[in-house]
């Protein structure tokens, strides 16, 4: 990986695909590329925990794998699961032409023909550009028992399919687990990883990022989003906005031709950082011209 040989290299490569980061989460994604340890990112949503994967796989050349995690996530439908309907024609027709025998058959059922690879089964396939990047996200919206099951999958990086035998990753993946937190991670898969808590950036990085993402937005304008914003997090909302709303915010504003900020342009764009009515609601009125005024008055010199 001569592209991440060194914690500068790391954080110059991510740099160029576009993701800002301090030295800390350049380190410590160097430590799990030289390691060959899994990286557990947490943090609150929106603040860049996927797109640290996205940013590593470009910046490697690496095939990015995701499996996105939901509740009721199960080992098969993480791993592989028999194209069902595809067997079943190949039933029909052999009954129909008389054709291959029942051992035969079963045999040729159950064969990679008909295999349906799901994400873990895939980053532990051979790839000629090397190992994937695979990014487990949001595994706090699973249940503990999948969680042991990945937790022995991260170990041996393989997985058993009981008619093909044992799949054997022949060089480890790239993992990236993350988590919003919206329940404790066990702490037997937590040992297993590189841990990291993503924080929201401060205003300078802030301005960093929105600048890599969203470059035709002007000076004024970019300073005052990122002031807006970081003194929104102060407030007491249900949920506070990440980077990724700042720059989703500042390109609508830019679609909007919008020069400053003003009052009657954030009730009309809230919907771009807040999603919750009650959130919105709540900035209805004066409370966002009372937000706007402490934003600029911070932007002011000392």
């Amino acid at each position: 990986m001569t592209q991440a040989n060194s914690i500068d290299a790391v954080q110059s490569m991510l740099g160029e695909q576009g993701y800002v980061c301090g030295r800390s989460l350049a380190t410590v994604v160097f430590l799990s590329l030289k390691l060959g340890r899994p990286l557990f990112l947490e943090g609150e949503a929106g603040v860049g925990k996927t797109e640290i994967a996205k940013a590593l796989a470009a910046g490697l050349n690496r095939r990015l794998i995701r499996l996105q995690c939901y509740e009721g996530l199960d080992a098969s439908s993480a791993v592989y699961e028999w194209n069902f309907p595809a067997q079943m024609v190949a039933i029909r027709t052999a009954e129909a032409s008389g054709g291959a025998d029942r051992g035969s058959l079963q045999s040729e059922l159950f064969s990679d023909e008909y295999l349906i690879e799901r994400p873990l089964l895939q980053a532990m396939r051979p790839d000629e550009n090397g190992a994937p990047v695979l990014l487990i996200d949001e595994l706090d919206r699973t249940d503990e028992p999948f969680e042991a099951f990945l937790l022995e999958a991260l170990s041996d990086f393989q997985v058993t399919i009981p008619e093909l035998g044992t799949v054997h990753a022949p060089e480890s993946p790239i993992v990236i687990v993350t988590s919003n937190r919206t329940r404790e991670v066990h702490d037997a898969l937590k040992r297993r990883c590189l841990y990291h808590w993503v924080d929201y950036p401060d205003f300078d990085r802030e301005i960093e990022i929105l600048h890599a993402r969203a470059p035709e937005a002007a000076e004024t304008l970019s300073r005052e989003v990122v002031a807006f914003v970081q003194r929104l997090r102060t407030e007491d909302l249900f949920k506070k906005p990440g980077v990724a709303e700042t720059i989703d915010w500042a390109k609508c504003l830019l679609a909007l031709d919008v020069i400053n900020l003003s009052p009657e342009v954030i009730g009309d764009t809230l919907g771009a950082i807040l999603k919750y009515q009650d959130d919105i609601q709540k900035l209805q009125g004066s409370e966002a011209k009372r937000i706007l005024d402490q934003a600029k008055a911070s932007l002011e010199p000392a």
